[in-house]
């Protein structure tokens, strides 16, 4: 069974940091693309940045310079490095992957895990 596994959220005051990491398993033959979304209260789901294989990367301009994304092909691992911290970051944050399986190329989310930016 293919899933990703989210960890590293918590509390965190203004201006802290916070790094997430996201680990797919199960029977993976590829993975195309790795990437984090976010859902606040009352908001839809947005993206916060993507990866590629090559590792090519993009991401929302309300993080550009406080966030970076980077992986670890071999270790099937995606991290969130999250710095400078503010209140309007606070949301649950999915892990993301667009993945080559045995059921063919999908796209998987994780479980999400709760980011709180407050004093």
């Amino acid at each position: 069974q293919v899933q990703l596994v989210e960890s590293g959220g918590g509390l965190v005051q203004p201006g802290g940091s916070l790094r997430l990491s996201c680990a797919a398993s199960g029977t993976i033959l590829s993975i195309y693309v790795m990437g984090w979304y976010r859902q606040a209260p009352g908001k839809q789901r947005e993206l916060v940045a993507t990866i590629t294989s090559d590792g090519s990367t993009d991401s929302v301009d309300s993080v550009k310079g406080r966030f970076t994304i980077s992986r670890n092909n071999a270790w099937k691992t995606v991290y969130l490095q999250m710095n400078s911290l503010k209140p309007e970051d606070t949301a649950v944050y999915y892990c993301y992957a667009r993945m080559a399986t045995v059921a063919g190329n999908r796209d998987y989310w994780g479980q999400g895990t709760q980011v709180t930016v407050s004093l």
